[in-house]
């Protein structure tokens, strides 16, 4: 069964997301797949929404079907975590790029596309054509 300290640990955890129990929207369907006629007549499968995120999760893991209503809010909170998650290394990312666009040249790197410069202006003046300087 599930102890206190795991539901309470949940609760901060939602609180934390600012996940509300009256945001869920909670189903108990019936399960699918091995178990036999337990299975067929037993709800346990618990689907989950969360509207205020466009989340959905059913679970089905467990036969008990508090269980699976305590899997499946643990489901919500690592969904929006990884999503912050992504959020927050995105705008990482982006600040790490302009930081390497803005960052100095260094003195071979300069000397190389001053040197690919230079070639690139001789190519352009081998094809002018002949004129009567030349």
């Amino acid at each position: 069964m599930l102890s206190s300290d795991k539901k309470e640990a949940l609760e901060r955890r939602m609180a934390a997301l600012g996940i509300y129990e009256d945001d869920l929207v909670e189903k108990f369907i019936r399960g699918a797949g091995s178990g036999g006629q337990k299975v067929n007549k037993t709800s346990s499968c618990v689907f989950l929404q969360y509207p205020p995120a466009n989340l959905e999760v059913k679970v089905q893991r467990e036969r008990s079907r508090e269980m699976n209503r305590f899997l499946a809010r643990e489901e919500i909170c690592d969904r929006l975590e990884e999503r912050a998650a992504q959020k927050k290394m995105a705008g990482k990312q982006a600040r790490e790029k302009v930081r390497r666009q803005k960052r100095k040249q260094g003195y071979f790197a300069r000397k190389r596309n001053v040197e690919k410069k230079r070639q690139h202006g001789q190519k352009k003046q081998n094809r002018k054509r002949p004129g009567a300087n030349d």
